[in-house]
């Protein structure tokens, strides 16, 4: 079945219709756009519907698609991250990367792969997608927990990897290619290295003055980063280093300017709109008896990703003296592949590595792995009571980088037990101890805790919502726990902690009162039905505490407030 338009406009128009109609049907099903673009693709390409037959026209949206892409990529590369992570992050990463790599490849063999194609697809199935863990982190506020620190530390090391990956098999596809492929390798690495000097002479004497002079017009400095990415792509296609590899440089030019989430923040709806192009022109290129044959590898494939990734990053994170739980929640992130492992392998079919089937095979794993991670991640704590007997071989009996109980210093008791040091809890904190009263505090931010305890709090790293650690603090002595730890954005959830302390207090016998923070009428009501004996409304409070201040100034009695408000 094929659909046929008068035009290349007509075309991209229903191309967009059909993007927006699966997206939202993606969205319902709280799955990330990567997944319904990837649809969109196999069914717009001649493996569906036909609906597309513009393939130059998508083909060039696709290519800068990509160079926006690792535009993107080059921009966000926070080695400074890595070193502050140090081992953690390092080891972490490189294990998985390495444990997926070498059963991946072996893998591959056992379904009777040529050796180049199983090491492409066991290195594509390394890559873990930073866009999706971040926005879910994000969704869950987890991306400044230790678990969510620690898994941007590995993704980072995974950008490494794959960029160095993409190098290597550049400069291999190019010797391939030519009749003397040591001459035609040492002029890539050279190439290479003169587009690297040339990125570090930009960056030290350009990058700041120039960015600073065009964000005077903002539009004007989003123009020249994608004159930037593209024509650092043309530049590194022209030298034999690729299109992927001239963004990234181009985007590292960029990644030390004061400017460069400003960038990032608007370019990624940019790169969201130009991938749905990359996307269709993969689907265009898949052959749908092919990918049916490949059903049981891509399985198995998919199985080994959502199983394998997070065990062995569990495993490593134990072994550093981390606590099963921590593990365990940054071990999900790596449960999926990623949109740059379709790149990878797009990248070694146009270098003549691989054949389509490979770029199939992947495109299946990556649907079957982003859905299921997805909600992997967002119903992970559930998962985890439900796994958490069966991961206790993965924890060390002193967890050195996470004490607990008696290791972590832990005070005996407390009158006032306050869980998460926001703006505020801390505010909270600071003005209850001066009262007095003795606080503890819980948070599960390790810069937070330093910070407070330079400020003289008594305070304990933990994850509230873990009914584990609620057990170890002293609930006996307490008069009150003060719930201060944000919800969700969408709402009281099933999902949202303060729901699952709530819970997780009264199954522990707490006999003491509870107060929680809310932030709307139906969340008040909400929390008062689980249990809160007092429902804090910080702004509420906030704007009745200055309307009281503004009277004051003003001189006004309490009997002339309500005229002075309406006035």
């Amino acid at each position: 079945m094929s659909a046929t338009f008068g035009s290349i406009f007509a075309e991209i128009a229903a191309l967009l219709g059909l993007a927006a109609a699966v997206g939202l049907a993606g969205r319902m099903l709280r799955q990330p756009l990567v997944v319904s673009f990837i649809l969109v693709g196999v069914l717009a390409g001649p493996a569906g519907i036909g609906l597309v037959r513009a393939a130059d026209q998508v083909e060039l949206l696709a290519e800068l698609g990509i160079a926006v892409l690792l535009f993107l990529v080059g921009l966000k590369l926070d080695l400074g991250l890595v070193r502050s992570l140090g081992a953690v992050a390092v080891t972490t990463g490189l294990g998985q990367v390495v444990f997926t790599a070498v059963f991946g490849f072996l893998i591959g063999l056992g379904f009777g792969m040529p050796p180049l194609e199983a090491f492409y697809v066991a290195v594509a199935l390394t890559f873990s997608s930073t866009i999706i863990i971040v926005k879910l982190l994000s969704d869950k506020r987890e991306i400044d927990s230790l678990h969510g620190r620690v898994a941007l530390g590995f993704l980072i090391v995974q950008d490494i990897v794959v960029v160095l990956a993409m190098i290597v098999l550049s400069a291999i596809g190019v010797g391939a290619a030519v009749d003397h492929p040591a001459r035609a390798i040492l002029l890539v690495v050279t190439a290479g290295g003169l587009l690297l000097a040339s990125v570090l002479l930009f960056v030290r004497f350009l990058a700041d003055p120039l960015t600073e002079r065009l964000a005077r017009t903002p539009e004007l400095l989003l123009l020249f980063a994608v004159a930037l990415a593209a024509g650092g792509a043309a530049v590194a296609d022209a030298v034999g280093l690729g299109k992927e590899l001239g963004g990234l440089l181009a985007g590292i030019a960029l990644a030390s300017t004061p400017y460069r989430d400003a960038l990032a923040a608007r370019l990624a709806p940019l790169r969201d709109f130009l991938l749905l192009f990359f996307f269709v022109a993969l689907g265009s290129r898949l052959d749908l008896a092919q990918m049916r044959a490949d059903l049981v590898p891509a399985i198995v494939f998919a199985i080994f990703v959502l199983v394998g990734n997070p065990l062995i990053v569990l495993a490593i994170m134990g072994a550093m003296g981390f606590r099963k739980r921590t593990g365990f929640l940054a071990g999900l992130t790596v449960a999926q592949i990623s949109e740059f492992s379709l790149v990878f392998v797009a990248m070694g079919a146009s270098l003549g590595h691989v054949g389509e089937g490979a770029l199939g095979l992947v495109t299946l794993v990556g649907i079957v792995t982003i859905a299921a991670s997805t909600y992997m991640i967002i119903w992970s704590h559930e998962l985890y009571a439900s796994l958490e007997p069966l991961l206790r071989p993965f924890e060390r009996r002193v967890t050195v980088r996470e004490p607990i109980g008696a290791e972590s210093g832990t005070p005996a008791e407390a009158e006032i037990l306050l869980l998460g040091l926001g703006r505020l809890g801390s505010a909270l904190a600071t003005r209850l101890a001066a009262r007095g009263l003795s606080v503890l505090a819980v948070d599960f931010d390790p810069t937070v805790v330093r910070i407070a305890r330079r400020q003289g709090l008594s305070v304990v790293y933990g994850d509230a919502s873990d009914p584990e650690r609620l057990t170890q603090l002293p609930l006996a002595a307490a008069r009150w726990v003060v719930i201060t730890v944000p919800g969700l954005a969408r709402g009281l959830t099933h999902e949202d902690p303060r729901k699952a302390i709530l819970q997780a207090l009264r199954a522990a016998g707490f006999a003491g009162r509870i107060a929680v923070a809310a932030r709307s009428r139906e969340e008040e009501a909400e929390l008062a039905r689980l249990g809160a004996d007092l429902v804090l409304a910080p702004f509420e409070d906030a704007a009745d505490r200055a309307v009281e201040l503004i009277l004051a100034e003003a001189g006004l009695s309490a009997e002339r407030s309500d005229r002075f408000v309406s006035a």
